[in-house]
């Protein structure tokens, strides 16, 4: 296996665990928009996302949810390439929500999902390439809420698996979040790690540093250098200011702006290797949208 590969592995499982593990067990529904700019270029990448989780309570502190969510992704590629990109211009990712979570004991929670995926240009009918099958399991000391504690805290171990990343077993999740006053606070994980100020109930600033990215399957390939071109990705490693405001304890719209350390548009042949970069450059990021969380 390539240098390159491990890396395109290890991108996006890290993206999957961040888009797994921190949104889907706590988000019931959220709205979001995406936007990365290619430096010294008309070319932009924005995407757009919907997703909607549903709880049924089956006994006591036990809970089956189910839901879904949809991100569009539109590759505006306006500079000169030396192959048709029509093809690229709209991908289509489709997540199905199964889960299942249970108090463990006094201090733990349980948790199972599972998230069968579609990931494709959808520009003909489906096809066994489109799909993929994502899951994990985790379990969850959160003791944010005891007023005993001085410094209360939220610790998330897991295993995940997603079939994007190419390895036939699952990998490790830890996400570790502390109080440190009424006014800091931290987590340290990845793809996420932040550091965060409450100005009072409703506001609050972070930094942070985190992954972001996709990959799909093109269902009208291109020739490009030569070769079939299949599949299409993107990691990007970000860092930057975030704001938050909180309409309710639970209700709440937000904005995250930075810079990329690390940005990876590439075209990929079946066996995902690299057959054209379509960008490397560095390049301002936004994202904002309204959450409604547990």
């Amino acid at each position: 296996m390539t240098y390159k590969k491990h890396g395109l592995i290890l991108m996006f499982s890290l993206f999957f665990i961040n888009h797994f593990a921190s949104a889907q067990l706590t988000d019931l529904a959220r709205l979001e928009y995406s936007f990365i700019p290619k430096s010294n270029s008309d070319d932009q990448y924005t995407r757009l996302r919907a997703l909607l989780n549903y709880p049924i309570e089956v006994k006591n502190n036990a809970y089956f949810i189910v839901g879904a969510e949809y991100n569009r992704v539109l590759l505006n590629l306006e500079d000169n390439y030396p192959f048709d990109t029509s093809g690229l211009n709209k991908i289509h990712i489709i997540d199905f929500n199964i889960g299942y979570t249970f108090k463990w004991s006094e201090k733990w929670r349980f948790g199972v999902k599972f998230n069968p995926r579609i990931a494709s240009t959808l520009t003909k009918q489906l096809m066994s390439d489109d799909y993929f099958i994502n899951g994990g399991v985790f379990f969850i000391n959160d003791r944010t809420k005891e007023e005993s504690l001085k410094r209360p805290y939220r610790l998330i171990l897991g295993l995940t698996y997603n079939a994007t990343t190419g390895l036939p077993f699952p990998l490790p999740f830890v996400s570790y979040h502390r109080e440190i006053n009424e006014i800091w606070s931290f987590n340290l994980g990845v793809p996420k790690s932040n550091i965060k100020y409450t100005f009072n109930a409703k506001n609050n600033l972070q930094a942070f540093v985190g992954l972001d990215g996709y990959l799909a399957h093109l269902q009208e390939p291109s020739i490009v250098n030569g070769q079939n071109v299949d599949n299409i990705s993107l990691s990007v490693a970000i860092a930057g200011l975030g704001y938050e405001y909180c309409f309710t304890k639970h209700l709440v719209a937000y904005m995250y702006t930075g810079y990329t350390l690390r940005l990876n548009n590439v075209l990929r042949n079946e066996n995902r290797d690299e057959i054209f970069k379509l960008d490397d450059v560095n390049a301002f990021y936004l994202r904002t949208g309204l959450k409604f969380k547990i």
